[in-house]
């Protein structure tokens, strides 16, 4: 079951964003400082930099994109939604993505626990009455689970990176468009126009995106029947599609929901990319407000 919630306030104007405006001065709505550089001091989300990281980064979404077509996605989203791998907690599962890091990521090699607690506590700065958005900011990757070698260890590019829709043409915007043209899918007419197997406005729920840690977390936290928000959900699943909340496509996709959800994965995305630091989180400090946190919106073990 999923609650609704009031959608933020965004100014008088229509369109107007508080958290946009403010970031044009380096600080997010409540004070948050957004860094100017990464952890490699490179500006965020630059993948023409030359570096060493930059190359491993481009072979990756090279895979990545050859591979993710519409029928790979059916088969692994049935494989993985029976959700019958593990039992485990919310914590546990956080505690086992201290041994990865994300290879599609420019801005970050830290291991991901870091990332999950400095985007929750960057949010719960901000924005100290929305928990569920804190709790957002800590579970958000969990997905990126599958990499571990206790759970398949499936490849980088099938969990990790920026996400897309299958079944419909690639969009320009995604990064490094060009290896697209090595997917069948791009040469398929079923799938390679407008809408493909979609139509307008049919909600994003009913598009299958390329597979990864995002569809997969939706998937459990839903099937384990969680409290929190539809645009808690939302936000799982779409906060690596770039391509629609960075550049604006495949809107034609979506309904009156998603679109009110955008305006909370908007205000997400900032702290989700920009927290991102050697900065490092007092863990045992903060860890038993997330339990509790936890504790509300989730049942003490979920199915995985």
């Amino acid at each position: 079951m999923t609650i609704l919630i009031d959608q933020p306030d965004f100014g008088i104007e229509a369109g107007f964003n508080k958290a946009d405006d403010v970031e044009k001065e380096g600080v997010l709505h409540g004070g948050f400082m957004m860094p100017h550089t990464n952890s490699f001091g490179h500006t965020f989300r630059d993948y023409h930099v030359e570096s060493e990281r930059q190359q491993g980064v481009e072979t990756f979404y090279r895979t990545n994109h050859i591979n993710q077509t519409y029928d790979f996605v059916k088969r692994m989203r049935e494989e993985y939604g029976n959700l019958d791998r593990v039992e485990m907690s919310i914590w546990e599962c956080c505690e086992l993505l201290n041994d990865v890091v994300d290879e599609s990521d420019p801005d970050l090699d830290e291991p991901q626990t870091e990332h999950l607690l400095q985007t929750a506590e960057a949010i719960r700065k901000d924005y100290p009455d929305e928990d569920w958005l804190h709790l957002t900011g800590l579970i958000h990757d969990l997905g990126k689970v599958l990499l571990h070698p206790s759970f398949g260890g499936l490849p980088q590019w099938a969990v990790v990176g920026d996400t897309y829709p299958v079944g419909c043409a690639f969009d320009k915007s995604i990064v490094h468009h060009k290896y697209f043209e090595e997917n069948p899918d791009y040469h398929n007419p079923a799938y390679n126009t407008k809408y493909g197997v979609y139509s307008e406005g049919c909600g994003l729920n009913n598009v299958m995106m390329s597979w990864g840690h995002d569809d997969y977390m939706y998937l459990v936290a839903k099937e384990n029947k969680t409290t929190l928000p539809s645009a808690a959900l939302f936000i799982i699943r779409y906060h690596s599609f770039y391509a629609l909340h960075r550049s604006g496509a495949y809107k034609q996709l979506m309904n009156g929901e998603d679109v009110e959800n955008l305006k909370w994965l908007e205000i997400f995305n900032k702290y989700d990319l920009y927290s991102k630091s050697k900065v490092r989180i007092d863990v045992e400090k903060v860890k038993p407000y997330y339990l509790s946190l936890i504790e509300k919106y989730f049942p003490a073990k979920l199915r995985w």
